[in-house]
């Protein structure tokens, strides 16, 4: 599922092909956008929301879209060959210089003026990790609210952080030397700032690390270079022992970490 710095990444892009231009085409093969009227609405902002991205119009309405596990937005010009099967859009805008195509969302819809601020998911996120008003010290009193929760599940839950998923959860962790199977009441304060604050920096770095290319793709996976995510059963770059995956909470989601450098899993 693409995490925080990939959506955000994904709506700057989006934002420079969109944002104060006119709308010629709005498709979508969705039953309930297929009656949707875009055409001379104008794109007023494009805005990342944790995993969440939002195209705001200049009528108030809102088209919502959430990647989870096979979306991903494209912008082509008008004339260029699509990366994808036109079988696979969910939604397309079109305007004079540019085509956005959204592929395989499972979550695309249209939300009238005034829904944006009532729709059930988005009301319950918390504060956007990458949001230029994140408040680490409420972030930490949200991670605090969940006491007995094993810090690596927490930080997933992006009803207390939003944007966070299982490849910042096991480098933040490993980074600051953070066993992921720690209940949350175990750490201390400075030590939940430390994966916190660890956590927006290197995501922040990787949205400012998006390279000028021109390929379409735009939500594109990243290139590699961690530190332990992926890396069960290779050495630890920092003392060599081996790395270990676990699955973690209810869903199952995948921790990587050094046993180590932070400790066993405490089963």
């Amino acid at each position: 599922m693409p995490e925080g710095d990939t959506i955000a990444r994904a709506a700057r892009t989006l934002a420079r092909a969109l944002e104060g231009r006119t709308i010629v085409r709005f498709r979508s093969p969705l039953f309930a956008l297929s009656g949707a009227v875009l055409s001379g609405r104008a794109v007023t902002r494009v805005e990342p929301r944790g995993k969440h991205l939002l195209i705001h119009f200049d009528d108030g309405r809102v088209l919502h879209s959430h990647m989870r596990m096979t979306g991903s937005w494209h912008v082509y010009r008008p004339a260029e060959a699509w990366w994808k099967p036109q079988r696979l859009a969910r939604a397309v805008i079109e305007t004079q210089d540019f085509v956005a195509v959204c592929f395989s969302a499972p979550v695309v819809e249209l939300l009238a003026p005034g829904e944006l601020a009532r729709h059930p998911a988005l009301r319950r996120l918390g504060p956007d990790v990458l949001g230029e008003t994140f408040d680490p010290k409420a972030a930490r009193a949200r991670l605090r609210s969940m006491p007995d929760a094993p810090i690596g599940e927490a930080l997933l839950a992006q009803s207390v952080l939003a944007g966070i998923g299982n490849i910042y959860k096991s480098e933040a962790l490993f980074a600051t030397g953070t066993n992921p199977f720690v209940a949350i009441h175990r750490l201390s304060d400075e030590k939940v700032d430390a994966v916190i604050r660890t956590a927006r920096r290197m995501m922040t770095a990787s949205v400012a690390s998006q390279s000028a290319s021109r390929r379409p793709r735009i939500t594109s996976s990243r290139a590699g270079g961690y530190a332990v995510y992926r890396r069960s059963g290779l050495p630890c770059l920092s003392c060599g022992t081996r790395i270990r995956m676990r699955r973690q909470g209810d869903a199952g989601r995948s921790t990587y970490w050094c046993p180590r450098c932070q400790g066993e899993d405490g089963r």
